[in-house]
């Protein structure tokens, strides 16, 4: 498979080398410093592009994709509220998209297990669920895709809980923020500390005892692992996808 790299940063360096590993080439690399390159006639010659750039720049990067006829895997996050009017442009583009706020085999599987983990905690509503995420300092958005993820399987199993919102607590001062919340909120508490890939858990608290579900990435290979895998799956697909379509297990058939 021939693969457009869309993001050269960290995460794009580990997925070149992941992608080589399983003998496919990049034929495209794209960058700050080469923005000119992305075109459609330079995407054309790869078989898919994997994404992981900035929300700034993705929903343009998407579009070029899809006027290409490239398929897309879109790791960055940040851009969701956008999410409608992409499918609509994939969709009327006969076009080929999969985003995900985390690609990585573990955490899907994390993913899944919450939801189950909900369901049974909606039973015993005197413990109060938040969720806190731990990342590096570089991460641009708060809170991440991963925890946002996490929070809806959350917010769809447990009666006592409307809708998430976030508290920030940076090492920097000036970008810490603090609220009050109602009681029918969910607690998603992000801190931002340097070198640290990615720590996502959610607690059940009571006054008799805690009980933590967590999931700890070592390093970034699995969230690169998974996206390159995830563009072998959408090879000769189109549509509209998230990551769950790849990792299609029923939770309520185990």
């Amino acid at each position: 498979m021939k693969i457009a790299l869309l993001g050269y940063g960290k995460m794009g360096k580990i997925i070149e080398r992941i992608a080589t590993d399983r003998k496919h080439e990049i034929v495209l690399t794209i960058d700050h410093d080469n923005l000119h390159e992305l075109t459609v006639e330079n995407l054309q010659k790869a078989d898919a592009a994997i994404e992981f750039t900035t929300p700034g720049s993705v929903l343009r990067n998407i579009d070029t994709c899809v006027a290409a006829g490239v398929p897309v895997i879109v790791g960055t996050t940040g851009w969701y509220d956008h999410i409608a009017e992409v499918k609509d442009k994939c969709l009327q583009g006969n076009g080929a998209v999969m985003y995900a706020s985390n690609y990585s085999v573990g955490v899907n599987i994390f993913f899944k297990v919450n939801q189950m983990l909900a369901k049974i905690m909606n039973n015993y509503p005197y413990y109060d669920v938040q969720v806190e995420e731990i990342h590096h300092t570089q991460k641009l958005d708060s809170p991440s895709g991963t925890a946002i993820t996490i929070a809806e399987g959350i917010l769809d199993n447990v009666d006592g809980k409307k809708e998430w919102a976030n508290i920030l607590i940076s090492e920097d001062p000036a970008e810490q923020t603090d609220e009050a919340l109602k009681p029918e909120q969910l607690l998603i508490e992000s801190h931002r500390i340097d070198s640290v890939p990615g720590t996502h858990t959610v607690i059940y608290d009571s006054e008799v005892d805690t009980i933590e579900f967590k999931h700890t990435a070592h390093n970034r290979n699995g969230f690169a692992l998974g996206a390159v895998l995830a563009a072998e799956w959408l090879q000769h697909k189109k549509g509209f996808y998230t990551v769950h379509d790849m990792f299609n297990f029923d939770i309520n058939q185990l």
